[in-house]
């Protein structure tokens, strides 16, 4: 019989022991709140970076005094990348180990089974980790949404098809939760603005071969590809457009685009890819005509929060799951500040009623607990690089458009 992880906690020393005042009253007990966070199995490369920014707030949370005059604990264990498994952990998390609060674990599927648990326990959750609209669509009353809606995820790749005059777009995504919301959602919104859909098609969790299904989107010959993916299979297909010769004008992967790690087991053939993601270290120093975009008001905190990661973290990804885990952390925490308290009732109409930026950027959610604040970013890789080419107002450079074929690469 396999024996059970033991959960990781992170701690930091009282206010109180720090300043070596071993005569005062006895300190109060911390403020515990748990997680499951995928280290392990098909979302642990992703999850080891949100981990991280748990990691990192909390830490920074304990610097600064801590919640309600308490330090403050995180008591996290490896769910695995098995919903099943999470929804077990969390269910321990408030039963057994008594936590006094809950974040959200990465990926929709694993959040959307945590979620019931949440519910049953009245225990409020920030979902860090969790963009499927359908999650926060199911009458629950104490999970909160972080994130853009995946259904967004791929808006500034048709803005900027639209504005170019392109004429057809052909969607592929992994047939789970996340992915399929993100093919949904390009879909509708490219027919909205005039594109046809040439060719759509679903691929199993953890394919290996993609050469089939590329070899009818080859056949429709669009302008535009879009590919609902993770990190495995964003490389993947890119490596396979490239070996089948397939040449659209513009071509995205969503998740696992972002890391460098893409552009380092893929060299020049990342060139030109456009990656969706909801927020980039790149931020803090993006410029337009040799001067400094001003992103402060959106993002307050996220230059000290990319040195503060470095420093913790020497040589770890810096990915925006990093900054988003940070980013829902902060909403808890300001949260229990404005409430005073951890009643859950208090909490939830404190979380209604907040419109606030974290570094990740804006935090507003409507009456069922669905983000509205939150902008969606796409870059491309030139030279190298990821460079933001959307929306314009963050744009540090525009995309290089149309994308020429492999035969006229370098």
């Amino acid at each position: 019989m396999r024996t059970p992880a033991r959960p990781v906690i992170v701690a930091a020393v009282s206010i109180a022991a720090s300043l070596g005042l071993g005569t005062a009253a006895p300190a109060q007990e911390p403020i515990r709140i748990g997680a499951s966070v995928s280290q392990t199995g098909a979302y642990g490369l992703l999850g080891q970076n949100l981990l991280r920014g748990y990691q990192l707030c909390v830490k920074h949370t304990n610097q600064k005094g801590g919640l309600l005059g308490r330090k403050v604990e995180l008591i996290v264990e490896d769910d695995q990348s098995q919903p099943e498994r999470a929804a077990a952990i969390y269910e321990k998390l408030v039963t057994r180990d008594k936590v006094d609060a809950l974040l959200g674990p990465y990926s929709s599927p694993i959040t959307d089974a945590v979620a019931d648990v949440a519910e049953k326990y009245r225990m409020p959750m920030i979902a860090s980790g969790a963009a499927a609209a359908s999650v926060f669509r199911k009458g629950r009353k104490f999970t909160f949404m972080l994130l853009s809606p995946g259904g967004v995820y791929l808006e500034g790749l048709i803005d900027m098809a639209a504005r170019r005059k392109l004429k057809t777009l052909a969607v592929v995504h992994e047939d789970t939760l996340f992915p399929a919301a993100i093919a949904r959602g390009t879909v509708e919104l490219a027919r909205k603005r005039g594109l046809q859909i040439a060719f759509v098609e679903a691929y199993p969790r953890q394919a290996s071969d993609f050469s089939p299904m590329l070899g009818r989107l080859k056949a429709t010959n669009p302008d535009v590809v879009g590919a609902a993916t993770y990190f495995e299979d964003s490389v993947a297909i890119t490596r396979e457009m490239k070996r089948l010769d397939i040449n659209p004008k513009m071509y995205a992967v969503t998740v696992g685009g972002d890391l460098p790690k893409f552009y380092e087991m893929l060299g020049r053939t990342a060139e030109y890819v456009y990656g969706a993601t909801q927020w980039e270290p790149e931020l803090v120093t993006l410029r337009r005509g040799g001067e400094l975009i001003p992103v402060a008001r959106r993002y307050p905190g996220a230059r000290e929060f990319v040195e503060a990661h470095k420093t913790e973290f020497p040589g770890a990804d810096l990915s925006y799951h990093t900054a988003q885990a940070y980013g829902g952390c902060q909403v808890f925490v300001e949260a229990v500040g404005r409430a005073g308290s951890l009643d859950a009732d208090r909490l939830r109409d404190v979380i209604l009623k907040m419109d606030f930026n974290t570094v990740f950027g804006g935090f507003r959610v409507d009456r069922i607990g669905f983000q509205v604040a939150h902008t969606m970013l796409m870059f491309q890789w030139q030279d190298g690089k990821k460079v933001i080419v959307w929306p314009d107002e963050l744009a540090s450079s525009k995309p290089r458009f149309p994308t020429p074929p492999w035969s006229q690469r370098p």
